[in-house]
């Protein structure tokens, strides 16, 4: 009855987090309430019995990434989010889109997802053998991920940089004062 209470509070935490996600105005504050996110789920993993993948939640998602996308978004100096009225097109397209995107994969995940109860301990657990998926099996997906993070952050010092020529002004001496 505990892990039952416990993880409908984990779960309450984390769609408040993701709901205050989508309501924050600034983006510090947004990547701060995915901190939240990342760290309830860390919860919730500890209450499956997953404690190696509780642990690398917190060392690799709630911490080294999300420093990650806060120092993108301090290099950027993103400021307050201007709202806006919306497009008319998306709720339009948009809002049956997701309706009915979200019916597909209820149906699709309940009617033929053909997978049953799995024994506990049944699954990859133990770190060395989550290691030789990861690094043998998975190594393809694990390397384009940390290209795209590499890719994203080459991405935010671009788009931070000044203009060229602000660059050229501001190297050149002013010739006025000589």
């Amino acid at each position: 009855m505990l892990h039952l209470i416990l993880f409908l509070f984990f779960g309450g935490i984390c769609v408040a987090g993701a709901i205050n996600l989508l309501v924050q105005r600034h983006p510090i504050n947004s990547a701060l309430s995915l901190v939240v996110v990342m760290a309830s789920l860390a919860g919730e993993y500890l209450l499956l019995g997953a404690e190696f993948v509780a642990a690398i939640q917190v060392i690799v998602y709630a911490g080294a990434i999300m420093v990650l996308f806060i120092f993108t978004i301090m290099l950027l100096n993103a400021g307050e989010e201007e709202r806006t009225k919306g497009s008319r097109v998306a709720m339009l397209f948009g809002i049956p889109g997701v309706l009915i995107g979200t019916v597909l994969v209820a149906w699709v995940l309940l009617e033929h997802s053909g997978t049953g109860s799995v024994a506990v301990g049944a699954l990859p657990g133990p770190p060395k053998v989550i290691g030789w998926l990861l690094f043998h099996d998975f190594l393809l997906p694990f390397e384009v991920t940390s290209v795209l993070v590499l890719i994203a952050i080459m991405g935010a010092v671009v788009l931070a940089s000044p203009p060229r020529s602000a660059q050229q002004e501001s190297a050149q001496p002013d010739r006025r004062e000589a």
